[in-house]
């Protein structure tokens, strides 16, 4: 399965965690009059409970509609807010540039940007702002929605330092700018050379070498730590380690002896040998 596959799979499975999880007690006590206010407030919960029902059921618009009004009828309704962005998010799709697709993503980040307003530490909208400006940063690729995707991440950390899956995302980001400006510098290279072009798997002459390690060495280094600590905090996550490997492929162009390079290569080449075994392991365990 490819990396945007899996992304894929972990963000739809985060919104049906979301929609199962979070629940509404409401209770009544005999005799006691009802306000104006907390009729407003009762008949928002019902509506976003007919909107929860209307997502499970993939009537997206319908869902749409009820946590919109849910979120009128009582502004301070925190979950109408995270259920609204859950449905926008759950609708965009990675790289399609359409006008709708567009906004869509910029609707969930808003939504998601003003449950924070009213709670600066709540984990879903934190991690579905990470979610969400990762995939809008891909295509068209724009460094600065991956810089701002990684912001949050650690904030998650900042607030819950032993969960792994943030650092494995911000791992994820480091890899995803270093191997972007790899390409870009060596295109950039052999357009400015005669003759033989430079190989990607071909060490950098030492002034390219130099420019890469001076804008991405420090970004490389971020991400192999934040690898280490997830696989730290998760000793069996395959995926971490298969972004380690890579992480190491891109360190192994920022070093100036063959020694050094060819190290970082075989720790790289060890730890896909890791993930195989780790995959057919789990393949073997009984279901």
């Amino acid at each position: 399965m490819s990396h945007l596959a899996r992304f894929q799979s972990a963000v739809r499975s985060q919104l049906l965690i979301l929609v199962s999880v979070f629940t509404f007690v409401t209770s009544s006590v005999a005799g006691q009059s009802v306000t104006a206010s907390q009729n407003r407030q009762q008949e928002a919960r019902n509506v976003l409970d007919e909107g929860v029902q209307a997502f499970k059921n993939g009537q997206y618009d319908q869902a749409t509609l009820d946590f919109q009004r849910a979120k009128q009828l009582d502004p301070k309704l925190l979950n109408a807010s995270l259920y609204l962005a859950t449905t926008y998010a759950s609708q965009y799709i990675p790289g399609a540039r359409s006008e709708e697709n567009t906004k869509r993503g910029q609707d969930a980040v808003e939504e998601f940007k003003s449950v924070l307003i009213l709670d600066p530490q709540n984990i879903p909208a934190i991690d579905g702002l990470g979610s969400m400006l990762f995939q809008m940063a891909g295509n068209p690729y724009d460094p600065d929605l991956f810089s701002e995707s990684k912001s949050y991440h650690q904030k998650h950390i900042d607030l819950r330092p032993n969960d792994p899956e943030p650092y494995y995302w911000i791992g994820v980001i480091d890899w995803t700018l270093s191997f972007r400006a790899n390409a870009q510098f060596r295109a950039r290279y052999n357009l400015s050379i005669r003759g033989k072009q430079l190989e990607d798997d071909e060490p950098a002459p030492d002034s390219l070498r130099q420019e890469y390690v001076h804008e991405y060495g420090a970004i490389i280094d971020e991400g192999i730590e934040s690898m280490k600590k997830a696989m730290t905090l998760r000793p069996d996550y395959d995926d971490a380690m298969a972004y380690l490997n890579l992480l190491y492929r891109r360190k192994a162009d920022t070093v100036t002896t063959q020694a050094e390079r060819e190290k970082l290569i075989q720790l790289a080449d060890d730890l896909v040998d890791e993930v195989k075994n780790i995959k057919q392991k789990r393949a073997e365990r009984p279901q």
